[in-house]
């Protein structure tokens, strides 16, 4: 697989459309707008063979219709109605394969930041849209902190040297609140300094790894002593089990 590569082509205000490479031929993943894609694919030649999405969201999935129009192409998505334009609906323990690329993705059901959300997994990369962000996860728009903690230990579970693509570029945000709940973890630390030093010069800050998540993102932490204590602190009252620690701290890290 070393012959293929990942492009992150941006859009609106922090999102990150994901294009895989091998050769002359592309794929796309959450392609919230059509035109940059277009445009990428146009100036390098490519040849579009998929799309995948893995949530309704319409900086995910708006930019469908307009590649629809110059592609004709399978879109891959959870079983979703809001997003009439997939044509290949997935639901967890699916298997699909891009053939141009010899991966064969897995799928992964993944509510909490939406009901319907799924991730695809496959030769080592990870595509999981708002759910696991990197040092972060997303807001719980659709879900409770029991299906977002179990999405999370279903991703968390996967080998530590996965490539973790996420939807945005929230890294610097998330190590902020990070270092807040967890000061003393140096991983954190570590993390920052590079992340900061990406972003002064326009780099993106992923992908991350499954290994880092679980060393420093809080809500893969809800388990661990100093998390616990922190949200204890921040609810005013004791907690025993990671899904309350969990619910705490995304509700901390909404108004953070």
């Amino acid at each position: 697989m070393n012959d293929i590569s990942v492009f992150p082509v941006r859009a609106f205000q922090d999102n990150y459309i994901w294009v895989l490479r091998r050769g002359g031929d592309a794929a796309v993943v959450d392609p919230g707008d059509a035109q940059p894609v277009l445009d990428y694919l146009r100036a390098e030649g490519l040849r579009l063979g998929a799309i995948l999405n893995t949530h309704h969201h319409a900086d995910h999935v708006g930019g469908n219709a307009g590649l629809l129009r110059h592609y004709r192409v399978p879109v891959y998505g959870p079983y979703d109605d809001r997003i009439p334009t997939v044509s290949q609906r997935l639901r967890e323990g699916d298997r699909f394969s891009l053939a141009e690329f010899g991966i064969e993705f897995s799928v992964f059901e993944i509510p909490g930041h939406t009901r319907s959300h799924i991730a695809f997994y496959g030769a080592g990369m990870l595509f999981c849209g708002d759910t696991l962000f990197a040092c972060g996860c997303g807001r719980l728009f659709e879900g409770t902190p029991r299906q977002m903690h179990v999405s999370l230990a279903k991703l968390a579970a996967l080998p530590d040297a996965t490539q973790v693509y996420c939807g945005h570029e929230y890294t610097v945000a998330n190590l902020r609140f990070a270092k807040a709940v967890e000061p003393a973890n140096p991983e954190i630390a570590i993390w920052e300094r590079e992340a900061n030093a990406q972003r002064a010069k326009n780099e993106p800050t992923l992908p991350s790894t499954i290994a880092r998540e679980k060393r420093a993102n809080p809500f893969l932490r809800c388990d661990q002593p100093g998390v616990i204590e922190a949200a204890g602190r921040h609810a005013g009252k004791p907690l025993k089990d990671p899904v309350s620690v969990l619910g705490v701290i995304r509700d901390w890290k909404n108004n953070f």
